[in-house]
């Protein structure tokens, strides 16, 4: 039987979609009423990196994205079956067309603007489908208007009005699909295409006023006071940094007035950015985070004005920090977003990353960038964390349901924390969390350490009943510790593991009187796509042994 919150959440997401409905047919209604331009103002910058070889593979008709190839045989791709939903996601978005000004050439100009005249016809007026995905949409319209140089490149006058014809239907279609866009990241960007699009196109002043007003909003209620993302993904302000950089500078350039959180919001966002930023310069892997370009983050860094030491806890978005020395540690110590906002959240509770030098050495699986709705998934449970798995069930629970996007229906409900610096240096963490009451009565404590120059760090993991658990059949868990692919595993003894990094650099994992048993693992979020790597596992049980005590200490 459905529990009221599910009900709930399952009626609320009917009307929903019941009124997007209701709301695309009037768009499709009066689609020919839309007022185009006569001109594009301004062409936004694209910080994100460029790849000639992808130029030149589109050139030649092979599409190269999210992690598969498209040869078209010189078709437009619009009207080709697509490998996966991930690569028409990348298809649609149009992010692509960074790429295509690698070369600034007449013949990289001309296939852009044949493949948007492609879509064009194809998905123009068609609002339907994956095309027109409002998240899509609106990373669509920001790469028209940042890539519009491109495109637009000795084009005649017929295929200019075309152009901006669509792009000004596709900002009058995110307008009206805001009420209704998935809250979080997917309405962020949506706000910042309709900013970026109300100061690139000619615009009268009271929209460009309610866009930055709209803007503004957004921050007040998805960027938490310590520069978080309300979705507690890492990735995601970066994402959003991406592209709030060039709004911001566009806004300058023109003299404008800036959205009044503009400026603000984005100092507060980068001492976040610091926070998840691991010693090999990849960020954490928490709640659907994935693999981060090198280049991406290094561009972001460059505008960074507050730069300065990661904070030791972002205490609104619920996270930890200890580091020292060459090493660092991520804890998640907070609770999964709500509602539509925990569509991607993980049940990782008192999972924690750890790395040292130039490499990460213990991680969280990740969250793929390019696989089947299985696969992330799978990314999503508690056995994908370094965190204990209690009798082979997640910390949170997942609606099976496609309809409402895998929600998180019965959450970890309250996690406690305490942090102390010991008079030998040492810092501590202790944290235990409920998510495992409800069904077995029992609560998962944790303890970290960290000692003053970075090269040992204790933990301990510990099963406790609840003031209000029966008892029963005994629990069964199993601590797991992911190690990142790149680090290579070595049986010492039946206790003890050495883990090395390519550069020689080791530590050695140990629980006395315990044994470590070596597995494989699958690592979700590399950049080329899921990949094998290794794991540790403690097994331990309540009552017989609630307690397991481990070490990492650093040989080389």
């Amino acid at each position: 039987m459905w529990s009221g919150r599910f009900s709930g959440l399952y009626l609320r997401e009917a009307w929903r979609r019941m009124r997007l409905r209701i709301a695309l047919l009037r768009l499709r209604l009066f689609r020919h009423t839309v007022h185009a331009p006569d001109r594009l103002i301004v062409a936004p910058t694209d910080l994100r990196a460029v790849d000639s070889h992808v130029a030149e593979e589109i050139v030649n008709g092979r599409f190269p994205l999210a992690g598969r190839l498209l040869e078209t045989g010189g078709r437009s791709p619009f009207t080709l079956s697509l490998p996966s939903r991930s690569f028409a996601i990348r298809l649609h978005s149009f992010g692509w067309l960074r790429h295509m000004r690698a070369r600034k050439s007449d013949v990289h100009s001309n296939a852009a603007r044949a493949i948007v005249s492609g879509w064009l016809s194809v998905h123009g007026s068609r609002m339907e489908g994956l095309a027109w995905d409002i998240d899509v949409t609106a990373q669509r319209v920001i790469a028209w208007l940042s890539h519009s140089p491109v495109v637009l490149h000795n084009s005649d006058r017929g295929f200019y009005r075309r152009f901006v014809r669509s792009l000004a239907f596709q900002v009058r279609f995110l307008r009206r699909m805001a009420q209704y866009a998935p809250p979080g990241e997917t309405l962020f960007r949506l706000r910042i295409a309709l900013a970026m699009a109300s100061v690139s196109m000619p615009t009268r002043q009271g929209a460009l006023r309610r866009a930055a007003e709209a803007l503004d909003r957004e921050f007040d209620s998805q960027i938490l006071p310590d520069g978080g993302h309300i979705s507690r993904n890492p990735r995601v302000g970066l994402e959003l940094l991406l592209d709030l950089l060039p709004l911001r500078q566009t806004y300058i350039n023109l003299g404008h007035d800036l959205p009044q959180k503009l400026i603000s919001g984005i100092d507060r966002m980068y001492p976040a950015l610091r926070f998840f930023r691991h010693q090999d310069g990849d960020l954490a892997l928490f709640n659907g985070a994935t693999s981060t370009l090198a280049t991406e983050l290094v561009s972001l860094l460059r505008y960074d004005e507050t730069a300065g030491e990661p904070f030791k806890a972002m205490p609104h978005s619920r996270y930890q920090r200890l580091a020292a020395g060459r090493t660092a540690i991520i804890v998640d110590t907070g609770l999964p977003p709500t509602g539509a906002l925990s569509r991607t959240a993980h049940a990782g509770c008192l999972s924690f990353e750890m790395s040292s030098g130039r490499h990460r050495f213990i991680v969280n699986a990740g969250s793929p960038k390019f696989a089947a709705a299985k696969y992330t998934q799978m990314a999503r449970t508690t056995a994908a964390h370094t965190t204990v798995t209690l009798s082979d069930t997640s910390s949170s629970r997942f609606a099976t349901s496609d309809f409402l996007a895998h929600v998180i229906t019965d959450p970890v409900r309250t996690v406690e924390v305490e942090r102390t610096l010991a008079d030998d240096g040492r810092d501590v963490i202790k944290a235990r969390h409920d998510g495992y009451a409800k069904a077995f009565g029992a609560l998962h404590e944790r303890e970290l350490t960290l000692n003053a120059t970075g090269s040992i760090i204790t933990g301990r993991d510990s099963l406790t009943m609840s003031e209000d658990s029966k008892g029963g059949e005994a629990l069964q868990a199993v601590a797991r510790f992911h190690a990142h692919p790149s680090i290579n595993l070595k049986q010492m003894d039946r206790e003890s593991v050495l883990m090395t990094a390519p550069d020689g650099e080791t530590w050695l994992f140990s629980s006395p009187g315990n044994t470590v048993v070596l597995s494989e693992d699958v690592f979700f979020a590399d950049a080329s796509g899921i990949c094998s790597s290794d794991q540790m596992e403690i097994a331990f049980a309540h009552p017989g042994k609630p307690e397991i005590r481990w070490f990492l200490s650093r040989r080389s």
